[in-house]
């Protein structure tokens, strides 16, 4: 993810390499590769909406969340905050990953195909973006050979920690950017500092709209990483701090007041919330991960991965035992750049940091303490996922392997050869550049993804998706899908308002808020109240309750709160009970175009 690896040429580079190179028709090529990869990942639901990724509550928040930007661009509403979910109190999206920088532009497509096809858009621009940046990164500052960069870019989008966050996460996934502010941050020209920390100012404040979680990180390694690249090499340091930290300082005058107001939002306006809902500890990899075969490749399974790591989306370090015996061996070959002695000290600590407050192994714990539980009160540390600090190893080692391909190429002259590489850095021998690819290769093909795995989904109901209900919900009033309130996982309002363009405003949904109005501490979803807790717990165990009269008169209080009209219950895995529980609560519905429907509003007046 996010590697600092951006950083230039270490030493001094020629400065031929600060200029643009012109895109050629294999640039293109690659760049083709990399989206008919990112489109084969995602072949199993396109065209398909009764499918979803595998973590279907996660797809189905960031569709909500892309129609949710597309809404805000058409009806030019406020993008931060949104009352079409968990009504009456709406929700802070910028409290929550509410994606706009990839929501707003991709509003024609949310528009024209809806938010399943906006959500995978997403997922191919994510994964091929960043390939993309980081291709084109290495091929303009660090590497000669363009077969050696395309297989630095193709690891960096497409390692197995990547493709498990792009089924669920966009904002995990969205690292596009990265390289790019990386190559600003890290520019070798001490020239032009205004204009660089411009753009840097510029492009940290988009990233923002992508996903603070990458910035952290991005911030954490970068910061990392200059200070190993200073130790390893105090006179080139010192030469470029002055530009460097120029830049740094205009970036910061440039986002601060474009994020002063987002800011101050997420953290004190409406629907604000304190802390996580979850211990961030507690999402932790196995030391044993990093030798592991993740699910979505070609040698993957379902139960070892489950061993090791947290859920199937924080499959971040399972990078195989042949491509860490290659980094290792890439970086004593090359130790006497100080651009690899800064990667690997990178690398290995955010390695070590993702094994959280105690090692395990094999599922064991070991009694070990990890190094995480030296920095896990810090400020931003104490909110991060553990499990997600190797997806700064994956930029590094798709860098350490580009930097090694490159040496395969015969130099064409001494003018080929940087000043640090020394006389023996560039492999000739021919059956030693064979070697030494066919190790690369079978170090990488175990690593090879396979399509993004998806489960089976209820559709809308044409009720709800052909637009049945519209009249019988005036202005102000809600659609109650069942269960209302599900707190987290698979939200049938959230994936209903997203299929409908936000149609209508619902209770409930899958984000994070307060607890309650006096209570600023986080939790997911909104506030159970009675009914909603009693219509999940029937839809969960199937077992229908005695209903009483106590019962039907919360169930009266709650649909007031909610402001219901409808209550609209559609496929649900213990339907049958579900609706005969309503039927005790609300007395008799009716079925209409695939749903069953309820009209409260003779009871709520």
């Amino acid at each position: 993810m996010t590697a600092p690896a951006a950083t230039g040429t270490a030493g001094a580079a020629p400065a031929r390499r600060s200029r643009r190179l012109p895109v050629r028709a294999p640039d293109a090529l690659v760049v083709a590769g990399y989206l008919a990869l990112a489109v084969l990942l995602t072949l199993g639901q396109w065209g398909r909406p009764g499918r979803l990724f595998h973590q279907a509550g996660d797809q189905v928040l960031f569709e909500w969340m892309l129609a949710r930007a597309a809404r805000a661009v058409t009806g030019l509403e406020n993008p931060l905050y949104s009352g079409e979910l968990n009504a009456p109190d709406g929700v802070n999206l910028m409290a929550n990953t509410s994606v706009l920088g990839l929501g707003v532009p991709l509003t024609p497509v949310t528009l024209l195909f809806g938010s399943q096809v906006a959500f995978l858009v997403a997922v191919v621009c994510c994964l091929a973006g960043t390939a993309t940046a980081w291709y084109a990164l290495l091929r303009r500052r660090l590497v000669d050979s363009r077969a050696a960069a395309a297989v630095g870019g193709l690891f960096c989008g497409f390692a197995p920690g990547m493709v498990a966050q792009a089924g669920a996460h966009l904002h995990m996934a969205a690292q596009f950017l990265v390289p790019v502010i990386l190559a600003l941050v890290f520019h070798p020209d001490p020239r032009r500092v205004w204009r660089h920390g411009t753009l840097l100012g510029l492009l940290v404040a988009y990233q923002v709209f992508l996903g603070e979680e990458v910035l952290v990180f991005l911030v954490l390694a970068a910061g990392t990483f200059a200070l190993a690249y200073a130790v390893a090499d105090r006179e080139s340091a010192r030469r470029r701090a002055p530009a460097l930290l120029g830049r740094l300082a205009v970036g910061v005058a440039v986002a601060l007041p474009l994020l002063a107001y987002p800011l101050w939002f997420q953290f004190f306006g409406p629907g604000h919330y304190r802390g996580m809902p979850f211990h961030a500890y507690g999402y932790q990899l196995d030391a044993a991960s990093f030798t592991a075969s993740a699910r979505q490749t070609v040698l993957g399974d379902d139960h070892l991965p489950g061993l090791l790591a947290p859920n199937p989306t924080e499959e971040n370090s399972f990078f195989g035992p042949g491509l860490l015996v290659l980094a290792v061996v890439i970086v004593i070959w090359l130790w006497r750049r100080p651009l690899v002695r800064a990667l690997a000290a990178c690398g290995l600590l955010f390695a070590l940091l993702s094994l959280g407050e105690q090692v395990r192994l094999d599922g064991t714990s070991t009694g070990i303490p990890g190094p995480y539980r030296l920095v896990a009160e810090l400020p931003l540390l104490d909110h991060a996922v553990p499990a997600r600090f190797p997806l700064v190893c994956v930029p590094v080692l798709g860098i350490l392997l580009a930097l090694s391909l490159d040496r395969l190429r015969p130099a064409a002259g001494a003018d080929r050869l940087r000043p640090e590489d020394g006389a023996e850095a560039r492999v000739g021998a021919v059956p030693v550049r064979l070697l030494w690819g066919g190790a690369v290769a079978a170090a990488l093909l175990p690593l090879i993804p396979t399509p993004i795995r998806t489960v089976p989904a209820w559709p809308v109901p044409a009720f709800v998706a052909e637009g049945g209900w519209r009249a019988h919900v005036p202005p102000g009033r809600t659609l109650v899908p069942v269960p209302p309130v599900t707190g987290a996982g698979l939200s049938p309002a959230m994936l209903w308002s997203a299929r409908t363009g936000l149609a209508f405003p619902a209770p409930g949904g899958y984000f994070i808020g307060p607890r309650g109005a006096d209570d600023p501490a986080a939790r997911w979803g909104a506030p159970d109240r009675p009914t909603a807790e009693l219509l999940r717990r029937v839809a969960e165990t199937g077992e229908v309750p005695v209903v009483t009269d106590e019962h039907r008169r919360q169930a009266v209080e709650d649909l007031r709160h909610w402001r219901a009209a409808l209550v609209v219950q559609g496929g649900l895995h213990h339907g049958d009970p579900v609706r005969r529980t309503l039927d005790a609560l609300l007395g008799p519905g009716r079925e209409v175009a695939g749903a069953h429907v309820w009209d409260v509003r003779p009871v709520v007046g």
